[in-house]
């Protein structure tokens, strides 16, 4: 138990993905704030230690999810972009929708709704872009890695230059979304209807809550689990350049 608790949440997570639904109850982020020990994340939220470890280690270890940290890059990548690219790309129109009705039937009581509408349309401009990039550049240099590293063959260096470089604007890219969707949670008291709320903007807020949800998934996986990876990978079949960065 020591030894958990001294261990980083996203590692924790990326090790087993089960615990990301249990640190998600106790209001723990494990994507863009994973980097911090779960004695620091209780002691920062004031919550109990010894019950978040407790719940940590009943998890039976014979039954484990799928180990998405045992896969490989090009899976990984696979599996973002059907679950979670597709996920985002599919919910936004009708999300968009919603939002921008219940602001004009309920903004006049209800002003934080324009806010909210906002700080949505802005991520969802800016995760669109950021997908495109993933999916245009990022994402085809890893595949191009591993398969040059299977088939053992030269790979030509990036036009971008070292790897960091992309990973680290998509990490940017991450800890703003990750900042935007704490402001809309705050502003909607996480995602809680008020009385007068009709069926739409219920709906709304539980779509707001599902989509912040995916995204904690989604950055985790990237996070915490590829660009680790990819970084390995790339200090492997370009140790000179990696030296040199």
């Amino acid at each position: 138990m020591e030894q958990l608790k001294a261990e980083k949440i996203g590692t924790i997570v990326a090790r087993d993905f089960r615990t990301a639904k249990i640190f998600t109850e106790y209001g723990l982020d494990f994507c863009c704030g994973g980097g911090i020990s779960i004695s620091e994340a209780c002691q920062k939220k004031g919550l109990d230690e010894a019950d978040l470890l407790r719940k940590l280690e009943g998890l039976d270890s014979r039954s484990k999810d799928l180990r998405f940290s045992q896969m490989k890059p090009v899976e990984l990548i696979n599996h973002i972009l059907e679950k979670h690219h597709r996920y985002v790309e599919e919910t936004l129109p009708s999300l968009t929708l919603y939002l921008e009705k219940i602001e004009k039937v309920h903004g006049e009581l209800h002003p934080e709704l324009a806010k909210i509408n906002q700080l949505f349309s802005a991520a969802a401009a800016a995760l669109t872009v950021h997908m495109k990039k993933e999916e245009l550049i990022l994402f085809p240099f890893i595949q191009s890695m591993e398969k040059a590293k299977n088939e053992r063959i030269d790979l030509p260096k990036p036009y971008f230059g070292h790897i960091d470089n992309p990973i680290s604007m998509m990490e940017d890219d991450h800890a703003a979304e990750g900042e935007r969707f704490v402001a809309i949670s705050t502003l909607s008291q996480g995602y809680t209807p008020p009385a007068d709320a009709c069926q739409t903007y219920k709906v709304a807020f539980a779509m707001l809550d599902d989509f912040e949800k995916d995204l904690h998934v989604h950055i985790h996986l990237e996070n915490n689990i590829l660009f680790p990876a990819a970084r390995n990978l790339y200090k492997e079949l370009m140790p000179a350049t990696s030296e040199l960065n």
